[in-house]
């Protein structure tokens, strides 16, 4: 572990690191003034084809130059950039001051005052952000989770057969098969992926309070609704959110994080049932060389990559809540807390990135101990007296509910030969008692 990495105050950035740093490209402080530059440089780009009267005799040829300047932005432009912030104070005008100098060494100085031309700094910070995010989503959360989702459809495939014991109110019920509730998870899961593909990533584009008040007054005669629109589309490929305060109202944004969180609940879910069914002996776990399960008890093998995962995907949640309540509040045309806790948004993805790969891990350590599971099911026959009571209701049999409730809750054990014995003294045919005798609560477990 590196030192930075050793002094780090968040453990995503330090004991984590290794799991997160795949993030650092989108969600990083070099990161976002990146993306800050990318918008600026596509803006200029942008208002060149419009033309602006200034601009109609910029030479096109430099496009790729000017592209160069964020698609191979280096860890030194961005010191270059926070070091020019020590005196503007100002991140976002930071960039711009950064930009003009590329200008200058590119020798189009007499261009650079069309850099930021008419814009708030949001501009720049409404459309980095959700792009960051969006890009972020499609490279890295969606891989995680699609791997995820291709184990637990795995075990579902191979588990499909396993009978089990059901347990509503942790008291035995119904039986089940295994794989059908690892394909509960799944439908759940896919089910959430749907409704977070369909929130489009907006953002904000009009200028100091939305209204391209500065466009509008240099060029009353263009239409900036429609180029603002056509940039943030189809050059960066967003949504564009008209009419608005300074800021983006975040509602999108805020629905994509509670999406992400109850996706992330449905994984808190599914982590504590496993750990339920390692607690119960339904599950062994893949033992690692050397490994160590606890510092005092040596025959302890921990469902701890499930407790990992249930913590950091808590731990998301919180943030992502906080997130999603706190963005679309704002004062007025604009207050500046958004600025502050959209800086964070790294963090959520980080533990839920953490989160994903532990309850990856665990899956893969799940040795099924079949055993203890045709066990539970031969120990709890009472299961059985749903299935013999409904048939017994569609013989019009007198009051079968009755009938079973006074077996099945007494203090004697239910097993299969008092059911049979119990079967025997029913005034049904013999072959429907032969019927009933074939339910057992391995095979008793529906479709």
């Amino acid at each position: 572990m590196s030192l930075s990495a050793l002094n780090a105050i968040s453990p995503v950035d330090g004991r984590y690191r290794s799991k997160t740093q795949n993030l650092a490209p989108y969600f990083s402080e070099e990161a976002l003034i990146k993306y800050r530059v990318q918008v600026e440089i596509e803006y200029f780009i942008a208002l060149c084809n419009i033309p602006l009267p200034q601009l109609e005799n910029f030479d096109a040829s430099l496009y790729d130059d000017l592209r160069a300047i964020y698609q191979d932005f280096s860890t030194n432009d961005a010191r270059a950039i926070k070091d020019i912030e020590k005196t503007t104070n100002h991140d976002v005008k930071a960039v711009e001051y950064f930009i003009k100098e590329k200008f200058d060494k590119l020798r189009i100085s007499e261009y650079k005052e069309f850099i930021h031309f008419g814009l708030t700094s949001q501009d720049i910070n409404n459309t980095a952000v959700p792009l960051s995010i969006k890009e972020a989503l499609n490279d890295v959360y969606t891989v995680h989770l699609v791997e995820v989702l291709d184990k637990l459809k795995e075990l579902a495939e191979e588990w499909a057969d396993i009978p089990m014991l059901a347990r509503t109110h942790g008291q035995p019920a119904s039986p089940t098969r295994l794989g059908k509730e690892m394909q509960v998870f799944i439908t759940r899961i896919e089910q959430q992926i749907i409704h977070i593909n369909h929130i489009p990533n907006a953002a904000k584009f009009g200028g100091a309070t939305g209204n391209y008040n500065a466009h509008k007054i240099a060029y009353p005669a263009i239409d900036w609704k429609a180029f603002g629109t056509q940039f943030v589309e189809s050059t960066l490929g967003l949504h564009h959110s008209f009419p608005t305060t300074q800021i983006e109202h975040y509602d999108h944004m805020a629905a994509l994080f509670d999406g992400l969180k109850r996706i992330n609940t449905i994984l808190i879910d599914l982590n504590r049932d496993i750990w339920t069914y390692v607690a119960m002996d339904y599950f062994k776990q893949k033992i690692k060389e050397g490994e160590v399960g606890s510092s005092a008890m040596p025959h302890k093998v921990n469902p701890i990559d499930f407790e990992n995962s249930e913590g950091n995907l808590g731990i998301a949640n919180a943030i992502f809540e906080h997130l999603s309540g706190k963005l679309p509040i704002s004062r007025l045309q604009r207050d500046l807390t958004d600025s502050t806790v959209l800086r964070n948004v790294g963090v959520p993805f980080g533990h839920t990135i953490i989160g994903l790969q532990s309850t990856l891990k665990g899956l893969n350590k799940l040795l099924l101990n079949e055993e203890q599971f045709a066990n539970d099911l031969e120990n709890n026959w009472a299961v059985v007296a749903e299935a013999i009571q409904n048939i017994l209701r569609r013989e019009g049999y007198p009051k079968p509910y009755e009938a079973l409730k006074g077996l099945t809750r007494t203090n004697e054990k239910i097993t299969k030969h008092s059911i049979a014995n119990f079967i025997d003294t029913l005034e049904i045919s013999e072959e429907i008692k032969q019927e009933l005798k074939q339910i057992t609560p391995s095979n008793y477990t529906g479709i």
